[in-house]
């Protein structure tokens, strides 16, 4: 099978969204994070809600994606395994050595806890209790803050090994068929129909919680798109019309976007129901996808140089990215740069980081499996005859 090189890419491109975003996070007003900048913009918070409303929809799409692939050759218990061991162990690493120093930071500036890192691990390590909200999940005692992707990624890749038995039967097979066979306005419209029915019946009452138990409505919309990813796969024929679908899609989107935020800052005496915005956001949602997936088809389905990279650094970047943002804020913060440089040196100081620690984790056996990477193969030792021959070659 070809390398489908569009997947690789867009697995890429939409992680190096998810540290854009949260770089962002520490600037744009009124939306709580784990430190708030004095330099917060009202202004950002427009490209953050368009962005927000599909980002990690694409991360849960491509994850399906991948799963299919890595599917092939394999039985499902193999699978289940290698999976298990490539998003559990960097979860629980993350939990114990990446993330703590973010819940201290955050700790730190809201006056629940008293500087002093070593003490916070101490306590970090004994599960607490920490003052109520000292921290984000602090009322579990420790917290894996932005790694919350990790579970929910095995959770789905749990149940759809589980279900295997009934999505290769006779009916799964011919829903599988069903959405990949959908053309034209279908394919603008079906899809988004199951995020509705979301919308409408958990929507109100399971808000987003990342905490894995209470994340009904969450749960419902990424396992549908997780779903659809393992579904369309290497379908040609699905490929090839997102490809087709491309311009619509994208021009569809860009109307839902602008209606989704137009009633959103309507005076109030013409206020539309909170559902009602919801419902169009799902729409943007899946047009947005349908775009993105179809663009990247057709426009980055190439080998490009640096996607071997790519590939073996994404994992490592997500897992460190944030921690290297908060610590990058802690010390650029006394600086007082100022609302254009302090930005551009918090992005420069996060990819540096990144990259630095990355190259680390590449090169060293033992901390590739703590960062989701594969152990390096080891060459196979020459044979006895060919030492002696390298050997008479020499003299």
């Amino acid at each position: 099978m070809n390398r489908r090189h569009d997947i690789d890419a867009l697995r890429a491109l939409a992680f190096g969204l998810v540290i854009l975003y949260h770089v962002a996070m520490y600037y744009v007003a009124d939306w709580p994070w784990h430190l708030k900048s004095p330099h917060a913009a009202e202004w950002l918070q427009l490209p953050m809600r368009a962005l927000n409303l599909w980002r990690m929809d694409l991360v849960f799409l491509i994850s399906g994606l991948a799963l299919g692939f890595l599917q092939r050759g394999q039985g499902a218990r193999a699978l289940f395994r290698q999976r298990s061991w490539r998003l559990l162990l960097p979860l629980v690493f993350g939990m114990a050595v990446v993330v703590p120093f973010q819940a201290y930071a955050q700790g730190v500036a809201n006056g629940s806890i008293a500087p002093g890192f070593g003490a916070f691990l101490l306590r970090y390590a004994a599960g607490g209790p920490w003052p109520k909200n000292a921290f984000d999940g602090s009322d579990f005692g420790v917290t894996w803050n932005h790694l919350w992707y990790l579970p929910y990624l095995w959770l789905y890749t749990s149940v759809l090994l589980l279900l295997l038995p009934a999505l290769q039967s006779a009916a799964g097979r011919r829903l599988r068929r069903a959405f990949a066979g959908l053309r034209g306005a279908t394919l603008l419209v079906v899809p988004a129909l199951p995020l509705v029915l979301w919308s409408l019946t958990l929507w109100p009452h399971f808000p987003p919680t990342h905490d894995l138990i209470g994340d009904g409505w969450l749960h419902a919309v990424y396992f549908t798109l997780f779903l659809y990813g393992w579904w369309i796969g290497t379908d040609e024929g699905w490929w090839a019309e997102a490809a087709r679908l491309r311009w619509p899609a994208l021009g569809a989107a860009l109307v839902l976007l602008a209606v989704c935020l137009g009633l959103r800052v309507l005076p109030s005496e013409l206020a539309v129901p909170r559902q009602l915005v919801r419902l169009v956001a799902d729409l943007y949602l899946w047009t947005a996808l349908l775009a993105i997936l179809g663009w990247g088809h057709v426009k980055l389905n190439r080998p490009w140089r640096w996607l071997p990279w790519a590939n073996e650094s994404v994992y490592p970047w997500y897992v460190l990215h944030q921690t290297v943002i908060i610590v990058a804020i802690w010390w650029l913060a006394p600086l007082q740069l100022g609302p254009a440089v302090e930005p551009a040196v918090l992005v420069l100081l996060t990819v540096a980081g990144c990259w630095a620690i990355t190259a680390l984790v590449r090169r060293t056996a033992w901390l590739r499996p703590l960062f989701g990477l594969k152990r390096r193969a080891r060459l196979p030792r020459p044979s006895p005859d060919l030492q002696a021959c390298r050997s008479a070659h020499n003299a």
